[in-house]
């Protein structure tokens, strides 16, 4: 019975990773999903893959304990079927593969090590649910990439991943080159004229701007307002802003740095809202499962529980 069916699904970041346990819940011709488990735990992989171009035997020990524990969760949970996928710092580190190998080997979990375009192909899966008609540019800073999808009536038509993210360090003149790459991208997309472009956010750190907004509705928050509490931010240095804006120790350094990505973008496409939906990868890995599992294409997603915002 679908009810009792549990599904996991494991995102390897270059900030943090998260494992996240959903029970779907069929209403007839719709399905909600309930989380009955979500971990983020801190693990850093970006500080050494984008330093020195592999992960350090320290981090790699780390890891290989915390794919094991999340392993035995997902069994303990009596999982129907689940998927663990690494992105950015994965797929650049010199030893990525050899330490996928490990994992399985150790705990019997197999990972993914995913290119920016499935990763962007993922990330649809939970947008195109939370989305209304007309364009929206889907922005998603990560540690060590930024994926940006473009959508006319819930269709992506454009996507790309670019290499600009809150833990790796970029030069002034990178960045910019970066940026100046966006903005021939979006050119290329041929978006006409003169027409409204919304934002639509994804990552913890645009859901914890938003949570230091205190905008109480629609999940909707303006580039101003966005500025505004980027100034505040900056105004506390990194201890205070983990003991006065209760902020996570490695949310606490790249707030910022993501932050600027979101504003600089936003300015580029002329978007002046953005929404704030607080689902990210782990959520669109759960719904191709649910797909798998029942074979069944998901038209109409919401979850059972409230909207969870990951700080």
């Amino acid at each position: 019975m679908q009810d009792s069916m549990q599904l996991a699904a494991v995102d390897i970041g270059s900030n943090a990773i998260r494992l996240q346990i959903v029970r779907p819940i069929m209403e007839g011709n719709l399905v909600s999903f309930k989380k009955t488990e979500y971990i983020r735990f801190p693990l850093r992989l970006g500080d050494d893959v984008f330093k020195k171009g592999k992960i350090s035997k320290n981090t790699a020990d780390r890891f290989l304990k915390l794919m094991t524990a999340f392993k035995l969760l997902i069994d303990l949970y009596d999982v129907k079927d689940h998927i663990a996928v690494a992105t950015s710092a994965m797929r650049e580190a010199s030893n990525g593969m050899e330490i996928v190998a490990q994992v399985e080997e150790v705990s019997g979990l197999k990972i993914q090590i995913i290119e920016g375009g499935l990763e962007a192909e993922i990330l649809s899966k939970a947008i195109i649910p939370v989305i209304s008609n007309g364009y929206f540019i889907h922005i998603d800073v990560g540690g060590g990439s930024t994926e940006l999808n473009l959508y006319n009536e819930k269709v992506r038509i454009a996507s790309k991943s670019f290499n600009i993210g809150s833990v790796r360090k970029l030069s002034p003149e990178q960045k910019q080159k970066t940026f100046d790459e966006i903005k021939d991208w979006y050119a290329q997309a041929e978006v006409p004229a003169k027409t409204t472009v919304n934002a639509i956010g994804t990552g913890g750190n645009i859901n914890k701007i938003y949570s230091l907004a205190n905008i109480k509705g629609n999940n909707m928050m303006s580039i101003h307002e966005m500025e505004a509490i980027k100034a505040y931010i900056s105004t506390y240095t990194l201890d205070q802003r983990v003991s006065i804006l209760m902020m996570n120790p490695d949310r606490a350094d790249v707030v910022i740095p993501a932050s600027e990505i979101y504003i600089k973008v936003m300015k580029i496409i002329g978007a002046t809202q953005m929404y704030v939906p607080g689902v990210g990868l782990k959520d669109g890995l759960v719904y191709n499962l649910f797909e798998k599992a029942t074979h069944t294409p998901l038209s109409n997603v919401r979850f059972l529980d409230q909207l969870y915002m990951e700080y």
